[in-house]
């Protein structure tokens, strides 16, 4: 039963890391044959200012444009385009 377990786990991981490598490498390969690997979203920040009276007041700023890359998983230190353009409203506490 113990063994199967970790025959399992094993197999889960190895399956995770080559569609990670596999994602990465169609990223390169994008890259390399200068297509579409890429992309921005604008995203709209906002300020969440606490007050004293344990209310939150928000005001809105600039849009920002942040750039993204069309892959299944985050890249060279971008998010994927998928999940930024999901997450278009960015919260900051201060």
């Amino acid at each position: 039963m113990k063994r199967r377990f970790l025959q399992a786990a094993l197999g889960f991981l190895l399956f995770a890391a080559l569609v990670y490598a596999g994602d990465y490498l169609r990223l390169r390969v994008l890259i390399w044959r200068h297509g579409n690997a890429y992309g921005s979203v604008v995203v709209q920040p906002y300020y969440a200012i606490a007050e004293k009276n344990n209310k939150v007041q928000f005001i809105g700023a600039d849009p920002l444009t942040v750039p993204c890359v069309h892959s299944l998983f985050p890249h060279l230190g971008d998010n994927p385009c998928w999940y930024v353009s999901r997450h278009t409203d960015e919260r900051i506490d201060e």
